[in-house]
């Protein structure tokens, strides 16, 4: 594909406006503010460094590199797998509703696309894109011919532009300040994905308690801005 027009799909990817519901879910955020744990944009910013390095370095950047592979090599066991393992490392029932709705949501998208009936693997890997929402973007980036590391660095900024527009509803936190957040925290992202790159596979999982507890204790939070 053209580079052109695979950067223009990988825009589309990540976009805010792709109907996958990311924008309802604070991912513990909610919890956090509501218990003064984030309060400004300097326990903002703590609070997702821990998340990037202690989740995503190790855990979904890993898993969606070899989600990635395995589409390439048309690996149905590794990726079954590797989608299964996502999943199952999710540590609160939210966390895991989260993953299966937003995985649902971004299969659905593929599969209404212009180009869908070329794509065999929405059928005969249906179940295992029905588990993470990483499965089907690593199927997307195949298909149009992204890169890993640029598949990897859109998946991560995804994440972070949508952790900084919770914020800014939830503390509140002026716009200015959610653009200072996200232009001091990108500069993260290479090193980032630079690590996650070199993790073996008996070395993924994420260590991140405080977002677990969080997520846990936002189930049942009386009143909530974003879903459980």
């Amino acid at each position: 594909m053209n580079s052109d027009i695979a950067n223009l799909r990988l825009y589309q990817l990540i976009s805010p406006t792709l109907p996958i519901g990311s924008f309802t879910y604070s991912q513990g955020m909610e919890w956090s503010v509501e218990s003064d744990w984030i309060n400004n944009r300097e326990t903002l910013s703590e609070w997702l460094v821990s998340v990037l390095n202690d989740s995503l370095v190790w855990l979904e950047l890993p898993i969606l590199l070899r989600l990635f592979d395995a589409c390439h090599n048309n690996d149905t066991n590794s990726f079954n797998h590797w989608s299964e393992q996502l999943l199952a490392s999710r540590e609160s029932m939210e966390l895991r509703q989260e993953e299966l709705n937003r995985a649902r949501a971004l299969l659905s998208v593929l599969n209404k696309l212009p180009d869908a009936s070329s794509w065999t693997e929405l059928h005969e890997w249906g179940d295992a894109l029905l588990n993470s929402q990483a499965s089907s973007f690593a199927l997307a980036a195949k298909h149009w011919g992204i890169d890993r590391r640029q598949t990897l660095i859109a998946y991560a900024w995804s994440w972070l532009e949508n952790a900084v527009t919770v914020a800014v509803k939830l503390i509140p936190l002026g716009q200015s300040d959610g653009q200072t957040t996200l232009y001091h925290l990108s500069n993260s992202l290479p090193d980032a994905i630079d690590m996650a790159m070199s993790i073996g596979d008996d070395d993924i999982g994420a260590s991140t308690p405080a977002l677990a507890i969080a997520s846990s204790l936002h189930e049942t939070q009386y009143t909530r801005l974003f879903r459980s």
